[in-house]
């Protein structure tokens, strides 16, 4: 007699008695104790939700078959019959249900929305619950020896049907809890202000990495796959990673010693290959630097560590902006560089310490260049706006004191100058 047929005469001989009744009060009292136990844990943890969520979705659709499973096998241990087909039924299909709305919680955490986690969610619900039917049904032992019968060998290795979906199930799963935990560590990692940002980002990464590595030290061991056997497989990575892979592999490693040694940060104001911005984002294999009017260059990491790069915030935030002027010869010099200090104080942006400077160039033929250099506090709100904000201020002080300009030649431009610049090759 199958497993089947004997639940079906059980459930036959037990047919609208005593313990019927009793079995199926449990399993209604499970599911309705379980659904309002879901609910009241979202009330009561209401807004500290974010410190306890651990995936995407609501909670209550894992708790409450969770909740519910607790109950009814609670129920079953209490009642101490030696048959209880019902529970035992309801037992099964709520442990389908849990696992299968959990994989959903997990996915939903680390898949992007999409077809694909549509397709994963799908999959993972047909076979859960034809798995379930085929345990009721007493057909799933008979199934695995099937698939255990279809084998190969190769070398001392036995291969079979059985172990490959095995294999196939377990990293699966091992992969699918280690980037799920991976991701609880890492969003944890780079929501504490108080570590610097490009550490939290070497910190998230590692675990990353370590979670990858945790999937072939774990998954393949439990399936009785030596990794031992990987090692030809390690070498031959390593030679092609040597040849082929070389430059991607010199971007990876590059990415990970600018995060070790800080000498670029998340938000710092580069020169790098000519491209000129803030650091927006430092992958593993590439960093983004964003210009001022929104073009995002993609600059592989490897740049940055065999070329020059200039940073204006390595120690310092803040810059030198230097505008010239020129005077007639015959011009008040001290009156002209009152002139150049008012309006320096006048300018809106620049910084009082260290005070602003006015010296003299050099005497051309058409009269004298004055320099004047003024400090901002941040490089990175740039320099255009305050030297229009130094010209403007220039030409108000210059009128107020009647200072003229020669004719022919006025205001140029001056060239930004950061004492915090550091230079690396």
């Amino acid at each position: 007699m199958t497993p089947f047929e004997r639940l079906v005469e059980t459930l036959a001989a037990q047919a609208f008695t005593r313990q019927a009744f009793v079995q199926v009060a449990i399993v209604a009292a499970a599911l309705v104790l379980g659904f309002f136990l879901a609910r009241y844990l979202r009330v009561r943890v209401g807004a500290r939700a974010s410190r306890w969520k651990f995936g995407e979705g609501g909670f209550d659709r894992v708790s409450s078959p969770l909740a519910a499973l607790a109950l009814a096998f609670l129920g079953k241990v209490t009642l101490r019959w030696e048959q209880t087909p019902i529970l035992d039924l309801a037992i099964t299909l709520l442990a389908a249900m849990a696992v299968i709305r959990f994989a959903v919680y997990v996915l939903r955490h680390i898949l992007p929305p999409g077809a694909f986690l549509n397709a994963s969610e799908r999959t993972i619900a047909w076979l859960m619950w034809v798995g379930a039917v085929f345990y009721v049904v007493g057909l799933l032992p008979e199934m695995a020896a099937a698939l255990d019968r279809a084998d190969i060998t190769i070398g001392k290795q036995r291969i079979s049907l059985l172990l490959v979906m095995q294999a196939a199930a377990s990293i699966a799963v091992t992969l699918a809890i280690s980037l799920w935990v991976a991701r609880i560590i890492e969003s944890r990692v780079l929501a504490n202000e108080a570590v610097e940002m490009s550490t939290r980002v070497v910190v998230a990464k590692l675990v990353r990495a370590v979670a990858f590595f945790a999937v072939i030290l774990v998954a393949l061991p439990v399936v009785g796959i030596d990794i031992t056997a990987l090692s030809v497989f390690g070498g031959a990575l390593g030679v092609g990673l040597g040849f082929g892979l070389q430059k991607i592999a010199s971007n990876y490693v590059s990415g990970f010693i600018i995060l070790l040694d800080r000498s670029v940060r998340i938000g710092d104001l580069v020169t790098v290959d000519g491209r000129h911005g803030t650091v927006q984002e430092i992958a593993s294999r590439y960093t983004v630097v964003r210009s001022a009017d929104g073009t995002e260059s993609i600059i592989p990491n490897e740049l940055l560590i065999t070329h020059s790069v200039t940073n204006y915030s390595y120690t310092d935030r803040r810059a030198q902006v230097k505008v010239l002027v020129v005077v007639a010869h015959d011009a008040d010099l001290d009156l002209v560089f009152q002139a150049l200090a008012e309006a320096a104080r006048d300018a809106p942006g620049v910084a009082a310490d260290p005070r602003p400077l006015a010296a003299v160039t050099r005497v051309v033929e058409y009269g004298i260049e004055v320099e004047l250099a003024a400090w901002m506090e941040d490089a990175h709100l740039g320099q255009g706006g305050l030297r229009s904000d130094l010209y403007r201020a220039i030409f108000t002080a210059f009128r107020r004191h009647g200072i003229e300009l020669p004719r022919k030649v006025g205001f140029t431009t001056g060239e930004i100058q950061e004492t915090s610049t550091k230079s690396m090759s």
